[in-house]
């Protein structure tokens, strides 16, 4: 049996769509699958669905997270499949509501709006003080000066235990000088722990973690990541962040049949 998938490259963040139905308790399967498929590189699957809440479509991760990333690049594949539309509103997993992603076919950018973060702590842990940042279903430990290890990851994970409802965390390994940033991400529920190419959340996770302090306005910034570049910006007011968005290239591959 086939299943048609459709390869998207949003800032190296390899995001493989499952474009025909497939129930929830098989996807955790076939994604594990999927990302095995070396010539395709893929690091996370998102499966699409019926629209539930009226919009042009609905994409849900396997692991049933919210990905900023996924999210611009299905954003990209509905205005595309919608006529060119420069404006979508997509309903994805890890995300109650409807998202608008504004999207330029032309140059081949989509901008994608992100939860806002529900708090910013400071925590110590693997000896150095990061800022932990919920994002909602995804949390993302944000460490400066530190090198980039599984061992690392392994040692700050307990920081995420007492995080209730997470769907997916991550250590964001920052170097604040240059924007360069790595990503090692873990969705317990697909059985994965992942070095992205880019991650959306994360940027935003660095963006909200460096701009702590600016009272008004908006900080935005170019975070370069293994495989790709993701501008993050946050609008703060009174010091609350109160917008928040990511935004970068996309490739959308056709479409290709695999066996299921």
């Amino acid at each position: 049996m086939k299943v048609s998938i459709l390869r998207a490259n949003p800032a190296g963040n390899i995001t493989l769509f499952v474009l025909d139905p497939v129930e929830k308790a098989a996807r955790a399967e076939l994604a594990g699958r999927l990302m095995e498929i070396e010539e395709l590189h893929g690091e996370q699957v998102g499966f699409l669905c019926q629209p539930e809440q009226g919009c042009v479509g609905r994409m849900e991760m396997a692991g049933g997270e919210f990905c900023g990333n996924a999210t611009r690049a299905f954003g990209m594949l509905m205005a595309k499949e919608h006529g060119g539309l420069k404006q979508v509103q997509v309903e994805v997993s890890g995300c109650d509501h409807p998202v608008t992603v504004d999207v330029d076919l032309e140059a081949g950018t989509a901008r994608s709006e992100m939860p806002l973060p529900l708090w910013v702590k400071e925590v110590q842990a693997g000896g150095v003080t990061g800022k932990l940042v919920h994002l909602g279903g995804i949390a993302h430990l944000v460490v400066e000066h530190v090198e980039p290890s599984q061992a690392f990851f392994d040692q700050v994970e307990p920081v995420f235990q007492d995080i209730s409802g997470l769907d997916a965390y991550g250590v964001i390994f920052l170097e604040p000088e240059t924007g360069k940033m790595t990503p090692l991400v873990k969705v317990p529920a697909a059985n994965t722990l992942v070095w992205e190419g880019s991650c959306g959340s994360g940027s935003l996770a660095c963006a909200v973690a460096q701009s702590e302090g600016l009272p008004e306005g908006e900080f935005a910034r170019d975070y370069v990541q293994p495989a790709g570049v993701v501008r993050a910006a946050v609008v703060r007011t009174k010091g609350a962040v109160t917008a928040a968005y990511i935004g970068g290239p996309v490739i959308l591959d056709p479409v290709i049949q695999v066996d299921r």
